[in-house]
This record gives structure tokens, sequence and C-alpha cells, in this order.
């Protein structure tokens, strides 16, 4: 039995907003709901709505400047930081900035739509 998984090919995410998801390790990519493993790349001036998701979310920023709205306390991350934001906390995630983001985000359990709780 083999005793590891080396991904060569993550599930990219469809999106319309100009921001790369490729997801290693997860729901969409091999079915494992326990937690998800993304690189993502936020383009300047990207936003999501705000969210209260039902998973923790730990990011770590590889490249660029990515802002949290956390309750309403906001916190800006750069290159060689990260952050764990806690499940069922409103949350805002943002690239307000003139440069791409890069990062890496876990989720446990994994990201699943129907967990995020987007606002409209």
């Amino acid at each position: 039995m083999k005793k590891y998984t080396v991904q060569k090919s993550p599930f990219v995410f469809p999106t319309t907003d100009g921001k790369l998801i490729e997801e290693h390790f997860g729901n969409a990519t091999n079915k494992d709901s326990n937690i998800s493993i993304a690189h993502m790349i936020a383009p300047p001036k990207w936003s999501e709505p705000f969210q209260t998701p039902k998973f923790d979310e730990y990011t770590y920023i590889i490249k660029g400047k990515k802002q949290f709205i956390i309750d309403d306390v906001t916190v800006i991350l750069e290159a060689g930081q990260s952050i764990k934001i806690n499940k069922n906390t409103r949350v805002q995630y943002s690239n307000p900035f003139d440069a791409d983001c890069e990062y890496l985000a876990i989720c446990l359990p994994a990201f699943s739509i129907d967990l995020v709780n987007r606002e409209d």
C-alpha cells in the first residue's frame, strides 16, 4: 500500500474575479473533507463578501499583502506572515493593494461552499 500522495495536478476552481485558486488537497481534488490546502493568487483590488465560515482557516502569505477584516478589526499581512482565523468568525478577505498577493490557505475541515456562509 502506498503511504504518500504526490499532487501534480491540483483542481483549479473557475472564478470570475481574476483570482487563481488551485486546490492541492480537499473536497474538489481528492474528496477529503477533513482538510483543504490551496495555493492562491489574488489580483490587485480583489475582494470577497463578508463570510462566517464553519472551518478554521490558516493563511500564509508568500508574496504581496492581504487584508483581513475580522469582525471590526483590520489586519494586513505581508510576505512571510501567517494568521489563523477561527471557525464561526465573521471575516472579509481582500487585496486592496497594487500588486498580486500569493498565499497558501489551509482549511480544517476542508473548504466547502456549504460551510463558507458568504453574505450577499
